[in-house]
């Protein structure tokens, strides 16, 4: 007999009564049932299942003749896990409680006494539902992503810059990104690249910072046979591959003044030498720059050439650091780990409440690339299918981001309070508004006054 848990046909059974547990149990024989018989049990069934589905008594230990150990379950469950389905079991005639645990969250009620064929029919709806609404949500994740490929981005800083993206891409014009390491840099060039003219060609990258400064002057422009010891044939550079394509100079503040002035030459004249060479070659190259370096402070100190600068910026862009793209980090972070989960072929898993808080409050010193390393850390060392802020490793501590302006405070507020309550409903407006505590008709309003979609 095969004992894997089938995560998306797990049905979890709050039931404190031995009796009924062995009946509802015998009932759903065609789903992998876990039994919890208090509010302990049914969270650390929650954390370690993640079911789709859920049924739950209002009446638990230690207080089974009244509801509140229920509520408090049916609360916990759905601040933990918003997406489950909860099927709420209450007393004969219990209407009230009914109604209040659905304003709570619960999707559907049933009173006893248990028919299991037509509780059956309510939990096979559940799990329809769920299914359909995951589908959805899968849908929704991919077209929500910018139309720049490889760019995943919600904030109103990066959806500004996918849209000068598409603009730019189509031209030749130089382009210089700036931004933090761990930024994106590589991703929107890439971007720039595949929405040009030239997609079809090749897109080269080197790194300025990473090679040698004897070594890099061959490698942009390639060297003759016998150049130099070594040079035992003749060896094209970065620029030449990248004929009639895209050339990435990722860190060009690196880039040695020595190399700078025939940077500068080949960007003017669209001509280069080989090393060794004395023959001039024709080159059609589009040239994206990107550094995480001040060049302005770099040429006042005299160590990067302004007229190189003017050359390489015909259009800046200035990528924000994550920690300014309100909604970016949950966004990315829900990208990330369901990336791990399909690469790795593993249960489905889900973030916590306090770890999405979490992430939206740590600052990210190391940007996008330090949050794909934590989600796929915690992805890895996770004991439970719901990962958790410690799981994570965050150090939120006290970060005041506010400005003084009050309108601008209160603007950005209302903004990442929508962002927010989207992000942790998935994009269910009608939950959305109930964590905001607005109407439908307002939230729609917010979401259209701060271009939301």
């Amino acid at each position: 007999m095969n004992d894997k848990i089938n995560t998306t046909r797990t049905l979890l059974i709050v039931e404190d009564d031995p009796g009924l547990q062995s009946q509802l149990k015998w009932s759903f024989d065609d789903y992998d049932v876990q039994i919890a018989g208090t509010r302990e049990e049914a969270i650390a069934a929650l954390r370690r299942y993640m079911p789709p589905v859920i049924t739950l008594d209002l009446g638990l230990p230690p207080d089974q003749a009244n509801v509140s150990e229920g509520f408090a379950t049916l609360e916990e469950v759905c601040k933990l896990s918003p997406r489950t389905k909860i099927v709420v079991v209450t007393g004969n005639d219990d209407h009230e409680n009914a109604i209040k645990a659905i304003d709570k969250g619960a999707y559907d009620f049933y009173q006893k006494p248990i028919d299991p064929d037509v509780l059956k029919i309510i939990v096979n709806r559940a799990f329809h539902v769920h299914q359909l609404e995951e589908e959805n949500r899968s849908l929704s994740l991919k077209q929500a992503r910018s139309p720049l490929d490889g760019v995943i981005a919600n904030s109103q800083e990066m959806l500004k810059i996918c849209r000068l993206i598409e603009k730019v891409a189509p031209t030749d014009a130089a382009t210089l990104l700036l931004g933090e390491s761990g930024t994106g840099k590589e991703i929107l060039a890439h971007a720039l690249h595949e929405m040009s003219p030239r997609k079809d060609e090749r897109f080269v990258a080197i790194n300025c910072a990473a090679i040698p400064e004897t070594l890099l002057e061959s490698e942009l422009f390639g060297y003759e046979k016998g150049a130099f010891t070594g040079a035992a044939k003749r060896t094209l550079g970065k620029l030449e591959v990248a004929n009639n394509g895209t050339l990435f100079l990722d860190e060009i503040g690196d880039l040695p003044m020595s190399l700078q002035a025939k940077m500068l030459r080949f960007l003017q004249e669209k001509v280069i030498e080989r090393v060794g060479g004395r023959n001039e070659i024709q080159l059609d190259v589009r040239v994206i720059c990107a550094t995480h370096r001040n060049v302005k402070e770099m040429i006042e100190e005299k160590s990067f050439r302004e007229d190189l600068f003017y050359r390489i910026s015909e259009i800046t862009i200035d990528i924000p650091p994550l920690r300014e793209r309100v909604g970016d980090a949950v966004l990315l972070a829900k990208v990330f780990l369901d990336r791990n989960i399909e690469k790795n072929k593993s249960k489905p898993r889900k973030f916590a409440h306090e770890a999405l808080v979490a992430i939206e409050k740590y600052t990210w010193p190391g940007n996008v690339r330090e949050l794909e390393n934590k989600v796929k850390r915690a992805f890895i060392m996770a004991e439970s299918l719901l990962i958790t802020a410690e799981d994570l490793q965050l150090d939120v501590g006290n970060n005041d981001r506010t400005s003084l302006n009050l309108k601008n405070i209160r603007e950005q507020a209302e903004a990442q309070a929508v962002s927010r309550a989207m992000e942790y409903t998935d994009g269910n407006l009608s939950r959305a508004a109930e964590l905001l505590g607005v109407s439908r008709p307002t939230i729609y309003d917010l979401i259209n006054k701060y271009d939301l979609k």
